[in-house]
């Protein structure tokens, strides 16, 4: 069995956590047909109980601790040294002497990064097969920050918006492919990046559709006799912080002076400080870390990813649909999903077009859009089909430039 690196910026596990899922599967996918060693970062201290079960995984493996706070230190000097903050904050000499020894020792000739700050440890290898998966335009979700945040803070994230894009080019540039998360994800970067566009192409995400099943909805976990509106993702994430807020306050008073009883659910781990304060509004509950988000999603009445920042894949609109439950979402978070809007899901741009939708439907339930979005899923977003690209661009390299359909 040939050997791989693998190098990801997250411990990749447990498999149905946020963003640790696309990175999960690609290592289980990666697994079956390679000799893995893995790289991992872990921020998180209970990430390190699941270091065990990714070591029966690999055939070797290197996890370095990253405390967030001594990230950001790390990564201001990068500000006098016109480097990207991102590179920076995920510098680190164990992980590098690691990549390095491991790729001479096993004679590794094929690397896969996963997120871009992670090919600074292939810079070395160039001889080596790299596949690069960037998931999402990173740069291009910095420019958008940008747009949200005041002096100084505006500049400091179009500065990394520009440092960041220029990374990401070279990075391309110096492998064999450059992957994205969604066709429209990777056409953006083919516009960022024309001279790289021959190698640009993409895997969508997909959902393991036997955890996420209407058969495991379990017991509800909601107060008796309210209608859920629920939003799940990692609640100290800045794009989901900012669609739970702007709901909450924008959207959420208009649907509950027409349905009282309305409770907006918001889901997920380590929510912030601005998150946490949404629960003094009427209607609306703050759960924190939940120990299985399938009963969540499959107890409530609508579930809603009103994304107003958003690049790729929203994992938590798959998951949804997969529960067969419906989804309402803005133009931002369909983005990717190959849905029918009326038909396997619900669509809105503003706030007053997201209350007028989930007042319709909490009036007259539909349940042929939870089944149509199930099968939807099956259908489309299998993780093994999904993945097969990634695969066959290891073992060879393409003959002729990435399709533009892809």
């Amino acid at each position: 069995m040939e050997k791989l690196l693998l190098l990801v910026h997250r411990i990749p596990y447990p498999p149905n956590k946020g963003d640790k899922i696309r990175s999960y599967h690609l290592l289980r996918h990666l697994c079956a047909r390679f000799e893995v060693h893995l790289g991992a970062f872990v921020d998180d201290a209970d990430d390190w109980r699941h270091v065990a079960h990714l070591q029966a995984m690999c055939a070797g493996s290197h996890f370095a601790a990253l405390h967030p706070l001594l990230g950001r230190l790390r990564s201001l000097p990068a500000l006098a040294r016109g480097r990207a903050l991102s590179c920076d904050y995920y510098r680190d000499g164990g992980m590098r002497r690691w990549v390095d020894d491991t790729v001479a020792r096993e004679g590794i000739g094929r690397i896969v990064c996963y997120s871009s700050p992670m090919a600074q440890y292939a810079d070395a290898h160039p001889t080596a097969r790299r596949v690069m998966d960037f998931v999402d335009v990173d740069s291009d979700k910095w420019r958008q920050y940008a747009d949200g945040k005041r002096w100084p803070m505006r500049q400091v994230y179009r500065r990394e918006a520009r440092l960041l894009l220029d990374y990401e080019r070279a990075v391309a540039r110096a492998s064999d492919a450059a992957l994205f998360v969604s066709a429209p994800e990777a056409a953006l970067f083919r516009t960022l990046a024309p001279e790289s566009a021959a190698r640009i192409g993409h895997y969508s995400n997909g959902v393991d559709t036997e955890f996420f099943s209407p058969a495991n909805a379990g017991a509800s976990p909601y107060p008796p006799g309210a209608r859920v509106l629920a939003f799940t993702g990692a609640m100290d994430y800045w794009p989901n912080i900012d669609a739970v807020s702007w709901f909450a306050r924008e959207v959420l008073p208009a649907i509950r002076a027409g349905a009282p009883d309305v409770l907006f659910c918001i889901v997920g781990s380590r929510p912030a400080p601005a998150v946490q304060r949404l629960a003094e509004l009427p209607g609306v509950m703050v759960t924190g870390t939940v120990p299985d988000v399938r009963a969540y999603v499959a107890h409530a009445a609508l579930c809603v990813a009103p994304m107003r920042i958003a690049r790729g894949i929203q994992n938590k609109v798959l998951e949804a649909m997969a529960m067969a439950r419906p989804v309402l979402v803005s133009p931002q978070a369909l983005e990717g999903i190959d849905a029918v809007p009326g038909r396997e899901l619900l669509l809105a741009d503003d706030a007053a077009g997201h209350a007028r939708a989930a007042l319709a439907y909490l009036g007259a339930p539909d349940a042929a859009i939870g089944a149509a979005a199930r099968a939807k899923v099956e259908e489309l977003y299998g993780w093994e089909s999904n993945l097969a690209p990634v695969s066959a661009l290891l073992e060879q390299r393409p003959a002729q430039p990435w399709p533009r359909s892809a």
